[in-house]
């Protein structure tokens, strides 16, 4: 019995995934008869469904339409020979190799070294060093003497104290003492950082190697992250076009007295803040690290706050005058979250030649590379002196055609190693023994040869990066078909000047006042400050005879505005003189209007940028129009209802 119900569910799956399977593999579409699979247009329907923000753009019709269009270009494309220009070729290969880096490399060893990575960031270390310079290329008797210098240096360190050497040793030339503070992963090369995450901390590590030469280190402190703050502020820039209020200073602090007196932070903010980006936020910024904004000061204030919602003193910085209100404190982010961040940083990072060298082992196990180096003997029998002079060539009688090694279907002859070898000796820097130079530029050599074998035939093997590259391909063509058909033609002046002689309607600045807005807690105030307004008296004696030395009452706020403008009530209709008491974020406004200034038309210089974006999108739509009428578009209506279904269904 379970038997025949298994193999009736068994036979129901196979139907069913056959049936979907036929689905994807039938022509949705056909351009002059060239077919567009389901397949196709359901993978890249779904990619971008959670990018589209037009709600039209989901409905499966509306996206058709849409990726009916970009199969035409790409037809135009193709049809103008667009794929067969050298910089096109050129500059898809370069990516063809940057993407399978990223699908060959070794998941293992790089899943190891983002681990270790996080967990380094995720803390900090405080300690000071001592490095004898040596450079990589130095002899091995200078290298030795350097590493004799620095051995000697810790001794000392041991019993005279690290800071009493550090100090002294130091001359800024051939040895460094330098105290380096706190700082965690990726601030320092990676065997420097492995040294100081590694010695316990008041202890003095053995020498090690960088690239800069040999260096002691001695860890003084180790402490967790201080991870993220989300925090809002109020500023006022030194720019300020608002002259009635007098120095930032003065302003900010009139702003940090209202707070003291109880109004609402994200008010005054929305009210008064000249940080355009987040006033309308209440002040509220994106989360930020340490060492992530480019105004220390600001980042200091911030990670000092301790409490969720405590303000800060206004503090200066380059940017103006500011205060800050504490949101959140974040820890440093999950794992899961960095992961993709902490990847493409290890993969740039001198980390990535642990994760190389695991790669190159895997590619000759997969390849079935020995370890024997073939005929290695030969080539160092056929290297002299000239080599180092970089004036070496190869023997009259050189067996060029001899085998040396296969990968995978492709032979590799003793030519191919030859010219490695002529190349090499471009960048020879010191001289080695040559049965050394030879076997290390043969590992050299091969390295490169699997990497380039495994690259090319990458494509034929991973489905998702021929995917990937084939987008790649295709966002080529058309960014250089929109720039000849689109683009350029912007730079046609005449047509643009005609497009924005008949548009002009879409080109005016609206209705403005040049005003002053009186903003209070309070309706009383502002009741005193209308009638000081209708007597005529000047608004810094107005601003005297309302706020006293230890009280705001009334901020102003003075200049040419929009309906928009975030100082203006929402319901505020422009009329000339003094307007009634409004209720505007929790406080109460009164506006004075001095000029009400008509609406106009923005010159052709004004709205320069507007005009070319509109008639780049009016180009287009009957650029499209004509590819339509080019090329016969025929979609297979049945299989549309089938799509429809399936998208549903998920």
């Amino acid at each position: 019995m379970k038997s025949k119900y298994f193999s009736i569910v068994l036979f129901f799956f196979f139907v069913i995934n056959y049936n979907a399977q036929s689905n994807e593999d039938a022509i949705l579409f056909s351009i002059d008869g060239a077919p567009v699979y389901v397949s196709e247009f359901l993978r890249v329907y779904n990619k971008n469904l959670e990018l589209v923000q037009d709600e039209s753009q989901k409905d499966v019709d509306e996206y058709l339409k849409l990726f009916t269009n970009y199969k035409l270009k790409l037809k135009e494309a193709r049809a103008l020979g667009l794929d067969k220009r050298e910089s096109y070729s050129r500059e898809l290969n370069t990516y063809k190799k940057q993407l399978a880096s990223s699908f060959i490399s070794d998941s293992k060893v790089t899943d190891a070294l983002v681990e270790e990575a996080y967990e380094r960031i995720s803390n900090d270390v405080k300690a000071n060093h001592i490095l004898v310079r040596v450079d990589d290329s130095a002899t091995p008797e200078d290298t030795l003497v350097a590493y004799n210098k620095i051995l000697k240096l810790r001794e000392r360190a041991i019993t005279e104290g690290f800071e009493n050497v550090r100090k002294e040793v130091h001359n800024g030339k051939t040895v460094f003492g330098e105290a380096l503070g706190y700082f965690n992963g990726f601030k320092m090369v990676y065997n420097f950082e492995n040294a100081a995450f590694k010695t316990p901390v008041g202890e003095i590590s053995m020498p090690f190697r960088t690239r800069f030469g040999y260096h002691i280190v001695k860890v003084f402190d180790k402490r967790k992250s201080r991870g993220e703050r989300t925090v809002a502020h109020i500023m006022i820039g030194f720019n300020s076009k608002d002259t009635l209020h007098g120095s930032p200073e003065t302003r900010i602090n009139e702003i940090y007295q209202k707070i003291n007196q109880g109004e609402e932070f994200e008010d005054l903010a929305r009210q008064f803040s000249e940080d355009k980006s987040s006033s309308s936020k209440g002040g509220l910024l994106k989360p930020f690290s340490g060492g992530q904004l480019s105004a220390p000061e600001f980042e200091d204030v911030a990670f000092s706050l301790e409490s969720v919602g405590e303000v800060s003193t206004p503090f200066k910085t380059k940017f103006g005058w500011h205060i800050i209100k504490l949101y959140e404190k974040t820890p440093v982010p999950p794992f899961e979250v960095m992961k993709p961040e902490l990847e493409v940083k290890v993969k740039r990072d001198d980390r990535s030649r642990l994760i190389d060298e695991a790669l190159y082992k895997n590619l000759r196990t997969r390849y079935n590379i020995s370890d024997d180096q073939p005929a290695l003997d030969y080539f160092v029998s056929i290297l002299n002196d000239n080599y180092f002079r970089r004036t070496w060539t190869l023997p009259e009688d050189f067996s060029a055609d001899s085998t040396l090694i296969k990968i995978g279907n492709r032979q590799l002859r003793f030519n191919d190693f030859g010219d490695y070898l002529l190349k090499s000796q471009r960048t020879v820097q010191k001289r080695e023994p040559f049965n050394v130079l030879v076997r290390k530029h043969y590992n050299d050599f091969l390295n490169a040869s699997l990497m380039r074998y495994r690259e090319d035939n990458l494509e034929f093997e991973n489905e998702d990066f021929a995917h990937i590259l084939r987008e790649y391909q295709d966002g080529l063509l058309l960014f250089d078909l929109m720039e000849s058909k689109i683009w350029d033609s912007s730079k046609d002046s005449i047509q643009i000047q005609n497009f924005y002689a008949s548009n002009k309607a879409k080109y005016y600045v609206p209705e403005r006042i040049q005003a002053i807005v009186a903003s209070s807690t309070t309706q009383k105030p502002l009741k005193k400050v209308a009638k000081l307004l209708e007597q005529g008296l000047a608004l810094d004696r107005i601003k005297n005879l309302i706020n006293g030395n230890d009280s705001i009452e009334v901020i102003f706020t003075s200049g040419i505005m929009d309906s928009q403008h975030q100082a203006l009530p929402k319901d505020y209709t422009f009329k000339m003189g003094l307007s009634k008491i409004y209720k505007h974020n929790s406080n109460f406004v009164l506006v004075q209007v001095k000029e009400i200034v008509p609406e106009t038309l923005k010159s052709f210089e004004e709205a320069k940028g507007a005009i070319i974006s509109d008639y780049q999108e009016f180009k287009e739509a009957q650029w499209i129009k004509e590819l339509h009428e080019k090329y016969k578009v025929v979609v297979d209506k049945q299989v549309l209802n089938q799509v429809k279904k399936m998208v549903n269904r998920s």
